[in-house]
């Protein structure tokens, strides 16, 4: 399955705009916090940025939701602070 991660304020300061990821096998994330909980097992940098204790936001194709939300083949999955600068 692939997916489209963004990233926004500080966390993409520390992450970068964002990442193409294909996810396949038995320990493929299935919801969103999952995927939270598998990138940060990803990197240092990961870790750092996308710590749960940070209060994050997520949102799946651009609408928030909460980290019990179900992936599917082609989302967009975003990853911000609870508050962002314009």
């Amino acid at each position: 399955m692939k997916i489209q991660v963004r990233y926004f304020a500080s966390v993409r300061e520390k992450l970068g705009a964002g990442e193409t990821l294909s996810l396949d096998g038995a320990n493929a994330p299935s919801t969103v916090g999952q995927l939270q909980g598998w990138l940060v097992q990803q990197s240092a940098a990961h870790a750092a940025a996308l710590d749960e204790t940070r209060g994050l936001r997520m949102a799946l194709n651009q609408t928030l939701c909460d980290a019990d939300e179900p992936l599917n083949e082609g989302d967009e999955v975003a990853f911000f602070p609870p508050v962002t600068g314009g």
